[in-house]
């Protein structure tokens, strides 16, 4: 395969990565997605000689990182948009706090969507996310996203089929014309087992740090882990684009999840070509007294 120069942001010149990279995305299944299919105990970007290597790769990675989003920052040619979709405990906020936590609070910004607000509702439901999508040089964590709008409505039945459809196509229209416009989204689904999920709920509930997290919603919405399994299937397939593609992330291990993406992330951003933008002339050979 050869890798060596990267047609657009969601490719790698590494060619394991690469490799890696094609395997947990959802383009070969076409529109029948099965997320069964994806190991979420894997650890393919393990670095292989355990937990303590892999914390310590993140933590490299984290500072390149920083030093990418001020480039971004300073370039400003590009916006970076992150989405970070899972079921309840899958990791969002540990994410955001291990891959950008080294980042500079200039420039970077995490949005944690929950239920529409009256207001939010007066409008369609792509009204409020297009208000928080980056400014130029800016990066945006979505913790949660518009894809909650094909999964919440669709478990409980309250859009036919169809209206799913036209969902699917109003965010691959809405996601197609932000990438036209200087926007490089990334898509991830933090992918957990249903023990995993268990455990970590009863975490919640032992954790006094932790006990406010838990909500009773959390319980009814563990029963019908199976319908937002095939939701997510759903979605996988009809919204990953070239434009904005998916990356299913194995996430049982916290540590594994965040080396993956934030090696992912760091590909994407060595592949815009960010640049500082030249000094001004006049001071080229100015001297500070």
């Amino acid at each position: 395969m050869d890798t060596a120069a990267a047609s657009t942001p969601f490719s790698s010149t590494d060619d394991q990565i690469q490799d890696l990279w094609w395997q947990w995305q959802p383009g070969g299944h076409g529109n029948d997605v099965d997320l069964a299919g994806f190991d979420p105990s894997a650890k393919p970007f393990s670095r292989g000689n355990g937990k303590a290597e892999d914390k310590a790769a993140v933590e490299a990675l984290a500072t390149e990182l920083d030093a990418l989003q001020n480039l971004l920052y300073a370039d400003r040619r590009y916006k970076l948009l992150v989405v970070l979709q899972g079921t309840d405990t899958a990791g969002k906020d540990g994410t955001v706090r291990g891959v950008f936590g080294r980042m500079s609070a200039l420039g970077v910004n995490a949005v944690g969507w929950r239920a529409p607000t009256e207001a939010e509702r007066a409008h369609d439901y792509l009204w409020r996310i297009h208000q928080r999508v980056p400014g130029a040089g800016e990066i945006t964590v979505f913790n949660r996203s518009h894809y909650e709008d094909v999964l919440v409505p669709v478990v409980n039945g309250w859009i036919t089929p169809a209206q799913q459809r036209q969902r699917f196509a109003h965010i691959n229209d809405f996601e197609r014309m932000l990438s036209e416009t200087g926007t490089v989204i990334v898509k991830f689904l933090l992918h957990i087992s249903a023990d995993e999920q268990r455990a970590r709920l009863q975490e919640r509930l032992d954790d006094p740090a932790k006990h406010w997290k838990f909500d009773e919603n959390d319980m009814k919405v563990r029963t019908q882990w199976q319908a937002y399994q095939r939701a997510y299937g759903d979605l996988l397939g009809a919204t990953h684009t070239p434009w904005a593609p998916w990356t299913v992330v194995p996430a049982n291990s916290k540590t594994h999840r965040n080396l993956m993406i934030a090696t992912l992330l760091r590909e994407v951003l060595r592949n815009l070509d960010l640049r500082f933008p030249p000094g001004d002339p006049a001071l080229k050979d100015y001297r500070i007294a």
